[in-house]
């Protein structure tokens, strides 16, 4: 089979390369990485080389180039389907499914005024009344998923679904936004992930600084 190759930018700020990364990585999928940081105001070139989109991330199967995060999630899942990406049952794959699209596309509040830093400090800022709903939601879908399950995962052991979210751990943490005991130990459980260590260990040693991303 042709090495995998996952094109990501900067570990400290992309949430969108963050996704796959812990994916592949917590499944123990092997791949190949290159980091190209966007640290130019009118977009790496490099990445504009390499992505279709002239975004990343990016996986390079051979001649074949997926692009976002969720699709690179479901082809390595059909790659490795003994991997763990993607839960057995069928219900619950349905479920996972429609979390992590849920997660693709919509929560732009959230996003927009709270940017993933994993070097940032703990603090509050001031948010628009619209990332409260954003918050409330995501809650709901982790505490229903947890009691189905029974944790300590969304569907009982790492998948896809919590690589989705990964990004959302680092924004409920930095910015200081959740209180309630069970979405703080589903962090706590996020954050004591290899994956999730080996990622934030490089993400504070980089270099780069994007003005924009440190609110």
């Amino acid at each position: 089979m042709d090495k995998l190759t996952l094109y990501i930018a900067n570990k400290n700020y992309s949430s969108w390369s963050f996704r796959p990364w812990m994916a592949l990585t917590g499944a123990g999928v092997d791949f190949e990485e290159v980091l190209i940081p966007f640290d130019y105001p009118g977009g790496n070139p490099d990445i504009k080389a390499v992505s279709p989109t002239g975004r990343v991330p990016l996986l390079k199967h051979g001649a074949l180039k997926i692009w976002e995060s969720l699709a690179i999630i479901e082809y390595v899942a059909e790659l490795y389907p003994d991997a763990g990406l993607l839960p057995r049952d069928r219900v619950e794959r349905a479920l996972a499914r429609s979390v992590s699209m849920e997660m693709l596309s919509g929560f732009r509040a959230l996003r927009s005024a709270c940017p993933m830093n994993i070097r940032r400090p703990k603090g509050k800022i001031a948010l628009p009344d619209d990332v409260d709903a954003d918050i409330g939601r995501i809650e709901t879908i982790w505490r229903d998923l947890l009691q189905q399950s029974g944790g300590p995962f969304l569907f009982g052991a790492f998948s896809g679904a919590d690589a989705m979210f990964a990004p959302v751990v680092n924004r409920f943490e930095i910015y200081d936004l959740v209180s309630q005991n069970d979405t703080l130990a589903y962090m706590e459980t996020m954050k004591a992930h290899p994956a999730w260590r080996k990622w934030e260990e490089a993400a504070r040693v980089e270099p780069w600084i994007v003005p924009e991303d440190e609110v």
